[in-house]
């Protein structure tokens, strides 16, 4: 079957040439292929023959006509450099040894070169196109050479300008950050800056989640990122240019990603808040002022954001936080408050129940006697209000269960109720506390 297929192509081969004999290749249409009539016609049939042998798998004589075009006639056609690809990369997986292989290998990188000297302009697969696949291809077939993978991607990447492939710029990153950690070759400065580089493609694409997840993971694991490498990164550019807000507020993004706490990290967060206050940066501060155990700070950066938010989404979330950390801080008074806010702009999340069943048991023991005891029937609803909303996976949801028992423990009993005149099933206004005006239900323990 092998040898009727052989055939059956040169009896094609074999009419073309006789077709093409009697072709004029004198018109301007044929100009691309050589100077002369005679120069066309035999540069055509070679691209012909090139087609033809990579077809038959012959890429010994394809490689022979590739070699023949570059030559003679470079920028006739595309399909000259598909094709002469095509066929290095079936004489790479063939090489009988390894420096047969780097030889065809550097055919296949300089077909490539070529191909951007001369196509680079190809309006649907031109330089950024061309040099994402020499990039890819040279990991493939170069995978040791780091600093040439390196050098590839780069290229490739400013070649595509704002609309390169963003799967090429996980792979350079990728393996930027594996050089980090596998060589000398690259200090950490240079992942931290590349990461900052590379980022906007990815938030100017949001529909790119799943890469901007593989870029922001390979750059946590690569261990650059650490807080310790960041600060003595910013404390020497900074030292240079305090003032420069760009370089400020490069400096409070990566250490506040990094959850960084130290000193000169909330220095210069509240530096480069002075110069150019907002929510997010709010947030920040706050959260960097929490890990610290400076709930005063964090509840006053939180207040600040909350302030300039107009969002009732994000407003929600904030409240939120607020009650968390002054609960936190046993401030009980604020922490309700927040929650109850909170709440209301968002009443089918759980998390805000969660605190308030805490504020009012907190209070609990402030009311003293059978007003302290009663408080605890509504720090029961509102817990269990919580475990009804809240998922099960939430950090929240077995510390609000445990809280349940506890809160039924300190019910007032049957003979107190008795005594307060007050009956099972009746409804009861609490009195004192942060829960004083929730009306909740008589349940003797």
């Amino acid at each position: 079957m092998k040898n009727v297929k052989f055939l059956l192509s040169a009896a094609c081969t074999f009419f073309a040439v006789a077709a093409m004999a009697q072709q004029d290749f004198s018109g301007p249409q044929y100009a691309k292929w050589g100077d002369t009539p005679e120069e066309r016609e035999k540069n055509i049939l070679n691209s012909n023959f090139l087609k033809e042998s990579y077809e038959n798998r012959n890429y010994d004589a394809a490689a022979h006509y590739l070699k023949e075009l570059l030559n003679s006639c470079p920028d006739a056609s595309v399909a000259i450099y598909q094709r002469g690809a095509n066929t290095y990369k079936q004489k790479i997986n063939r090489a009988k040894s390894v420096a047969e292989k780097n030889v065809f290998i550097d055919s296949l990188m300089l077909i490539y070169d070529l191909r951007a000297k001369y196509f680079g302009d190809d309006p649907k697969q031109g330089l950024a196109f061309i040099l994402d696949q020499k990039a890819r291809e040279y990991l493939t077939y170069k995978p040791n050479d780091r600093a040439g993978i390196r050098k590839a991607f780069r290229e490739a990447i400013e070649a595509g300008g704002a609309n390169a492939d963003l799967e090429t710029v996980v792979a350079y990153f990728s393996n930027l950050c594996d050089d980090y950690k596998n060589t000398d070759e690259v200090m950490p400065d240079e992942i931290i800056a590349e990461y900052d580089r590379l980022l906007p493609f990815f938030e100017n694409n949001p529909s790119a989640a799943e890469l901007k997840n593989q870029l922001d993971a390979a750059f946590g694991l690569s261990g650059a990122a650490s807080c310790d490498n960041l600060e003595k990164l910013f404390s020497n550019k900074l030292a240079a240019a305090p003032d420069d807000e760009a370089l400020l507020a490069q400096a409070v993004s990566l250490m506040g990603r990094a959850k960084c706490n130290s000193d000169f990290y909330l220095a210069t967060a509240e530096k480069y808040y002075a110069i150019k206050p907002s929510a997010e940066a709010a947030m920040s501060l706050a959260s960097a002022f929490q890990n610290k155990g400076d709930f005063t700070k964090a509840l006053n950066y939180l207040n600040e954001a909350l302030a300039v938010e107009k969002d009732d989404m994000e407003r929600q979330k904030l409240l939120l936080h607020i009650s968390l950390v002054a609960l936190i801080n046993k401030d009980y008074t604020n922490a309700a408050s927040s929650a109850r806010q909170a709440r209301d702009l968002n009443p089918e999340d759980g998390a805000p129940y969660f605190v308030l069943g805490q504020c009012y048991a907190a209070s609990a023991s402030a009311c003293g006697g059978f007003a302290g005891q009663a408080t605890f029937w509504a720090a029961y609803d509102a817990m269990a209000k919580a475990i009804e909303l809240l998922p099960g996976d939430s950090e929240y949801v077995e510390p609000a269960k445990a809280s349940l028992a506890n809160y039924r423990a300190n019910f007032p009993n049957t003979e107190e109720c008795f005594f307060n005149e007050l009956q099972s099933g009746a409804r009861y206004t609490v009195t004192c506390g942060t829960a004083a005006g929730v009306v909740t239900t008589v349940r003797p323990r």
